[in-house]
């Protein structure tokens, strides 16, 4: 059976994509690959000047917005100036193990830009999606547990990881009751999630700590290229796979490798939690989709 690279990427031309956190990393790697297939790219980042970097490394197809998914006022100023149809939204953005911070909303890090940033963008733009959005997720939604009575941590002892892996099992339940719900209206839109295995970027050195000692040297050692890691999230964007589809690598543990259909946590699937979380997330990022929930 043959391994899918992105070679096999198939003709992009006349197709916006919008790329968050595309400077560096898999979000960098995947809208290069996408404006090399035709298509036009938009890096949605933070930072602008290395936003501009990138795209000048990419080439003509690419452009850069300003985006900080800390900020429900630069999401929305985003959202309010985007100005016309996108085929593919990608929600590549995000930030792993930080210390205990909080974003401008006052949202717990993590939680804040890797989910609620992310879930009020896409519901901002939804209306001018024409194909899918891709969320990624990760590996570590594994070790996650959705606090719904305390997303945001503010009682007990801040776990640095606990909260990553919560994050990205949001990630999922999100792009499952997407899905639903897009299904229940009729929509051909499409959700799907994808996560890189263990690909080495910049992720992984803003811990504050000696992790990210022990993770640069992994990343040398074990890790596969950014360019690898984001074959899953161009597998998801461009490939004819059910709404609903979650990819990542086929190798061991799907730490690294081709990409293909991945399977999940029971905690990810269940529809009762997700729909709890995206009432929540609707209540704390004032953003709305205004379709009524997925049948149970």
């Amino acid at each position: 059976m043959s391994k899918w690279t992105a070679a096999e990427l198939p003709g992009q031309s006349g197709r916006t994509v919008i790329v968050t956190g595309a400077n560096s990393g898999i979000g960098f790697a995947a809208a290069r690959a996408l404006a090399f297939a035709g298509a036009d790219v938009v890096l949605a980042v933070r930072n602008v000047a290395k936003g501009k970097e990138a795209a000048e490394r990419i080439g003509a197809r690419a452009t850069v917005r300003e985006l900080d998914l800390a900020s429900l006022d630069s999401v929305r100023a985003f959202a309010a100036a985007w100005d016309g149809p996108v085929d593919v939204l990608i929600n590549n953005a995000g930030v792993m193990a930080v210390p205990e911070t909080r974003t401008a909303d006052g949202f717990e890090m993590q939680i804040g830009t890797n989910h609620l940033g992310h879930f009020a963008l896409t519901g901002l733009l939804l209306d001018r999606i024409t194909d899918r959005v891709v969320t990624v997720s990760s590996g570590a939604h594994r070790i996650g547990k959705i606090r719904l009575d305390d997303l945001n941590w503010e009682s007990g002892s801040y776990q640095r990881w606990g909260a990553y892996g919560q994050s990205k099992l949001a990630n999922l339940l999100f792009t499952f009751e997407l899905q639903r719900r897009l299904a229940a209206t009729g929509s051909a839109v499409r959700a799907t999630a994808a996560h890189p295995g263990y690909a080495a970027t910049n992720l992984q050195f803003h811990t504050a700590s000696i992790q990210d000692r022990i993770m640069g040297i992994a990343n040398k050692l074990l890790a596969q290229s950014a360019e690898m890691g984001a074959l899953p999230t161009l597998f998801a964007a461009t490939q004819d796979i059910a709404g609903g589809s979650y990819v990542g690598p086929d190798g061991l543990g799907e730490q690294r490798g081709h990409p293909h259909l991945v399977g999940c946590t029971a905690s990810a699937q269940d529809p009762e939690v997700a729909r709890r979380l995206w009432a929540r997330s609707e209540e704390l990022t004032g953003v709305r989709y205004g379709f009524a929930p997925a049948p149970a």
